[in-house]
């Protein structure tokens, strides 16, 4: 029978002079720890590697608000629907911890799938947040947001950091974890931050790499689009035919929408009236290639 996360043996860290590496959760914890016994304040930044540069910017984030920065690569496959392929998904470890490195990143948490899961995939304990995570990207991928949820709930547990920063470009898992990190009552503060924009506006992401040339010159009217939406909402045009806007300017670049909508900014729900808070929220597939993007409104 497995044996709780906590007792699970892992080889002995591969710790390199500037930046300790973990694999087992007595390792984290020793480390995490003795910062405590310090006095030390803790950041934490969950990734699935890949890295680039808005990754980074998280990593920035963190050690602006806290003493010591521990960031996690872990590829979750409970998140990846049965047509999403969880192994082709990049793996590039390397040029991973060079960046962390770079970045001023304490401690790299690289589990393995026996930390995280050790009753394995099938059974685990699994953490649904309703509401927030059902339209949109719940909709189109379902059970993504129960596998995201778990293991971020995982981590936490964890890491035991103050703080986890976490990008608004993906800005309905920032509503889910906020959601439940607040109806949970856990004790870590979520600090949301900014979207890491290319020259074009192209929102970074690690699916950017599957774009060709072309293609990344005209994805960068997702970014136009949701400007446009903004602008229009603020001009006082009705959220139909702002949403109706977007759709025709996406197709006529050459971009298939899965949704370009309005929506209200703390639990996407459509918008009842005026003063609430908005967001414009856009999903739409460039070749092979599916991105998503938002912006206040």
């Amino acid at each position: 029978m497995p044996r709780p996360c906590a007792a699970v043996n892992s080889p002995a860290p591969n710790t390199r002079s500037d930046m300790d590496i973990a694999i087992s959760a007595a390792e984290l914890r020793a480390r995490v720890s003795a910062w405590r016994r310090e006095g030390a304040s803790i950041g934490f930044v969950p990734t699935m590697g890949n890295l680039h540069q808005g990754h980074f910017s998280l990593v920035d984030l963190a050690r602006r608000n806290a003493d010591r920065v521990v960031a996690s690569i872990y590829v979750n496959p409970t998140q990846f629907g049965p047509s999403e392929d969880f192994e082709r998904y990049p793996r590039t470890p390397e040029a991973d911890r060079a960046g962390l490195i770079e970045h001023g990143c304490d401690l790299l948490f690289a589990p393995t799938a026996e930390v995280l899961y050790p009753f394995g995939t099938g059974t685990t304990v699994r953490v649904d947040v309703p509401v927030v995570s059902d339209p949109l990207e719940g909709a189109i991928r379902p059970g993504h947001f129960i596998g995201v949820a778990t293991v971020v709930a995982k981590l936490f547990n964890l890491v035991q950091a103050d703080i986890a920063v976490f990008g608004r470009k993906d800005y309905q898992q920032l509503l889910v974890v906020q959601r439940m990190v607040a109806d949970l009552c856990l004790p870590i503060e979520i600090v949301p931050a900014p979207i890491e924009r290319e020259a074009n506006g192209l929102a970074m992401s690690s699916r950017n790499q599957y774009l060709t040339p072309d293609e990344r010159v005209r994805a960068g009217a997702i970014y136009a689009t949701l400007a446009e939406m903004q602008r229009a909402l603020q001009d006082g045009q009705s959220i139909s035919v702002v949403e109706a806007m977007a759709h025709e300017k996406l197709i006529a670049a050459g971009l298939e929408p899965d949704y370009a909508t309005v929506r209200r900014a703390d639990d996407l729900r459509p918008p009842e009236g005026l003063g609430e808070e908005r967001v414009a929220l856009i999903a739409a597939r460039i070749g092979r290639t599916r991105l998503i993007d938002n912006l206040p409104a």
